[in-house]
């Protein structure tokens, strides 16, 4: 292998360790649920999920859920209070 890539693979390694280097801006993902699957998304600072309960409430179990998970990676404005 090469020396360069070696080099590569180990600042990767690193970087994956230091999630505070990551800010999610936008993105959208599936989330599998009990009851159904979803689609969640975070665009221009703003949450959305295709379930019932956020369409009524503007917010629900897979956005919390999601917000836990990257809870490092996301600006502070994308974290819900009450996660704790």
């Amino acid at each position: 292998m090469q020396s360069s890539l070696i080099g590569k693979i180990e600042k990767a390694k690193r970087y994956a360790q230091e999630r505070g280097r990551i800010t999610f801006t936008d993105f959208r993902v599936s989330f599998r649920g009990d009851n159904d699957n979803y689609v969640l998304s975070y665009e221009e600072g703003k949450w959305g999920c295709s379930c019932h309960f956020f369409s009524t409430r503007g917010m629900c179990s897979h956005t919390m859920a999601l917000q836990r998970i990257l809870a490092e990676m996301l600006p502070e404005e994308a974290i819900s209070l009450g996660l704790d």
